[in-house]
């Protein structure tokens, strides 16, 4: 019996270059003789006629699902919607741009069948813009900082994971899911496999600095308290530095200046300033966790389906009637 590959693709703004990643699919594993395999396209509300598109490929292929999200959830709770619709051994995650390259799918594949649970695709030259590589680099650092991240362990959003590393991830039913965190407190068994990374055929990168803030912003205050214990050690260093500068300030008056003179308060107000800026900042963070659980308590959805489209779409639903 062959293994069975689910490719798992977010889609936004695809329309046009959607069909050529399934063309380039179906290429790839009709070389791999040894596996079967489907595609789970998830539409993540694109404002063009991305759906259309889909729903024409499930009727062209018996293998491929479609799912409507019924608003902009982000490309992580799209991922989390399509594991739940895999049935695959190994889940191939990839872009629907055409830049992660499907042709060499092989190559994660191969990774996965010498006994990793993981592989990351690592582009030798990035083929982003200058904003997108800016953005790929804090994320490296700060996945290394907050969730410790292995040095030598490069992130992208192309990889292959075996299926009880999917099965792991869907037990986390929060608001607010990063998948390399997820990824990350599955397993150590990581790797890496070299791919050569493409120009965009068309459009630009859906990520604005606000949209990666936020993203960050999601994996850290749901899978690391760093950033608390970051803020814990940042109050104690000020809280030590305002004693020994009130120290300070008391062995200058008496030793050294006259008197009746009033002097400092520049300085004392540059530092009342830090101190309220710093004591602002941590308040922010601890209500950023606080307003996280508030959220999670209150089961906000990862996404919500709108609909979908596909022939194993109908066989699951037949299976639930039995």
């Amino acid at each position: 019996m062959k293994t069975l590959v689910s490719f798992v693709i977010p889609c936004y703004r695809s329309a046009h270059t959607l069909p050529g990643v399934i063309d380039e699919i179906k290429g790839t594993m009709k070389k791999l003789n040894a596996y079967d395999y489907e595609v789970v396209l998830i539409n993540d509300c694109s404002p063009d006629d991305t759906f259309e598109i889909i729903k024409g490929l499930c009727k062209e292929n018996d293998n491929i699902t479609g799912i409507n999200l019924a608003k902009n959830f982000g490309q992580h709770s799209a991922l989390m919607a399509g594991f739940h619709y895999v049935k695959g051994d190994i889940v191939i995650c990839l872009d629907d741009d055409g830049q992660t390259p499907a042709d060499e799918a092989g190559k994660l594949i191969e990774r996965i069948e010498q006994g990793a649970d993981v592989v990351y695709a690592k582009y030798n030259h990035k083929h982003h813009s200058g904003f997108r590589n800016w953005g790929s680099h804090v994320n490296e650092l700060m996945t290394r900082v907050m969730l410790g991240k292995p040095k030598e362990l490069y992130i992208s959003s192309y990889f292959a994971a075996r299926k009880f590393i999917v099965e792991e991830m869907k037990r986390y039913t929060y608001a607010y899911p990063y998948v390399i965190g997820l990824v990350l407190r599955s397993t150590k068994n990581i790797v890496n496999a070299e791919v050569e990374h493409r120009d965009r055929i068309e459009g630009t990168s859906g990520y604005t600095i606000g949209k990666l803030f936020t993203l960050w912003f999601n994996g850290f205050t749901a899978f690391s308290v760093k950033p608390l214990r970051i803020a814990t050690v940042t109050g104690a260093v000020c809280a030590l530095a305002g004693f020994l500068y009130g120290i300070y300030t008391i062995i200058k008056k008496i030793f050294i200046n006259p008197p009746g003179l009033v002097t400092g308060f520049s300085a004392l107000m540059s530092v009342m300033v830090f101190i309220g800026g710093m004591m602002m900042l941590m308040m922010g963070l601890v209500g950023e966790y606080m307003g996280r659980m508030y959220i999670s308590m209150n089961r906000s959805p990862q996404y919500v389906i709108r609909e979908m489209a596909g022939k194993p779409v109908e066989n699951k639903e037949n299976e639930k009637e039995k």
